[in-house]
């Protein structure tokens, strides 16, 4: 269910965590930690314990979403832990849409980038060793692919955070 008091904590806090992954390629955790504790601590304040089941499902399901990409070496930790604060505030339900959204976002992001940066081709193969070599290496990423290889492509992942999120407060 959208609450109206999620609007604009979320939407000021994902405009500075996209700047700042943009710039930086980090999300800071004095953004992210502050805005997970006040959605916990909202929620709770304005549903009671019903808000807080919700905001805790929500902020457990945006982090294990994302944690499961971070183990895999394709997102950075301060994406996972956006996403969980993110949850923490629209509650799961909401949360489950926007991630489609944010996917969607991403993917259309990534393809541009690719199309722009010159690295269409090894951005497609890249992605096709990732979905269909698993059965080969397991669930570890291919060096050449993981976020922790100084030489690795990395794509600042907070505007489509923003934009995914941003688009789940207009579905309603």
């Amino acid at each position: 269910m959208q609450h109206p008091y999620a609007w604009w904590p979320t939407l000021a806090v994902v405009i500075v965590a996209t700047v700042t992954d943009i710039r930086s390629r980090r999300i800071p955790n004095w953004l992210v930690f502050p805005f997970l504790l006040g959605g916990i601590v909202v929620s709770t304040w304005v549903d009671g314990w019903h808000g807080l089941g919700q905001s805790l499902i929500g902020m457990l399901l945006g982090g294990i979403v994302y944690g499961t990409l971070a183990m895999m070496g394709g997102m950075g930790m301060g994406d996972v832990k956006l996403c969980a604060a993110i949850g923490a505030w629209i509650w799961w339900q909401q949360l489950v849409f926007a991630l489609v959204m944010i996917a969607v976002a991403g993917g259309i992001m990534a393809l541009a980038w690719a199309a722009f940066g010159g690295f269409m081709g090894e951005m497609f193969s890249g992605a096709g060793d990732l979905l269909f070599g698993w059965r080969k290496r397991g669930l570890h990423t291919p060096p050449d692919l993981n976020l922790s290889n100084p030489k690795a492509r990395k794509m600042p992942y907070a505007p489509a955070i923003a934009i995914g999120t941003l688009i789940s407060f207009f579905s309603r």
